[in-house]
């Protein structure tokens, strides 16, 4: 994958992470699950150092808007990652290809590929060369709860309420869909690998829909 940066040398593990479950038994769910921490480890890293002034809950305020699923499928549809999956033809006629969950899978899974192939040095490069910085993420995500309960409490509107829809994926690895609502009125979904971030993502579209009306 030439948009990645990195070439393999072993590229049956770059297969591998681009295998879907729904190919076969030789799937991409244990990188996954390596890859996730991989990024955990790295992103953290890279926050403590960049960021020496800030506390424990602002770093990891920014470390979950860097590695949830709604930044990581962006990072892997920018780099065809989508395009690139193995998958049996039933999942991909349901859109596979551009499901957040299976990008998000896929990106952590290819990191995992990248660190087992060259070292946590070739992820860590990767990682500076894919991820944006922080500053790209941490306006418009931060407190997105917040800012929508602001909004629509002007003159005297009601309180969002969240929802949880559902989870889906691997138990070591969920994937949560929540939704926000204005009354009986639905404003916005959105996923997350923890029901915090389903929310926050939620609150986000929630925002972004209500900046276009007004706009």
């Amino acid at each position: 994958m030439q948009a990645l940066g990195y070439t393999f040398r072993d590229e049956a593990l770059l297969r591998r992470a681009l295998t879907h479950p729904s190919a076969g038994r030789q799937d991409n769910q244990r990188l996954e699950f390596l890859g996730d921490a991989v990024l955990q480890y790295l992103m953290s890293d890279r926050l403590y150092r960049r960021h020496p002034e800030d506390r424990e809950g602002a770093l990891t305020h920014l470390r979950a808007l860097l590695v949830c699923e709604a930044s990581l499928s962006q990072i892997a549809a920018r780099l065809g990652i989508g395009e690139a999956l193995i998958m049996d033809r039933g999942e991909e006629l349901t859109g596979g290809r551009t499901k957040p969950s299976v990008l998000c899978d896929a990106m952590e899974a290819v990191l995992a590929a990248v660190y087992l192939d060259g070292g946590m040095e070739a992820a860590r490069a990767v990682v500076e060369r894919c991820w944006p910085g922080e500053e790209e993420v941490s306006r418009p995500m931060q407190d997105s709860k917040g800012l929508l309960q602001e909004e629509l409490q002007k003159n005297g509107g009601e309180t969002p309420v969240y929802r949880i829809l559902g989870s889906s994926g691997p138990a070591h690895a969920p994937s949560f869909e929540a939704a926000v609502y204005r009354g009986d009125r639905l404003l916005a979904t959105g996923t997350g690998k923890t029901k915090k971030q389903a929310e926050q993502a939620a609150a986000v579209e929630a925002l972004k829909a209500l900046r276009e009306i007004v706009e």
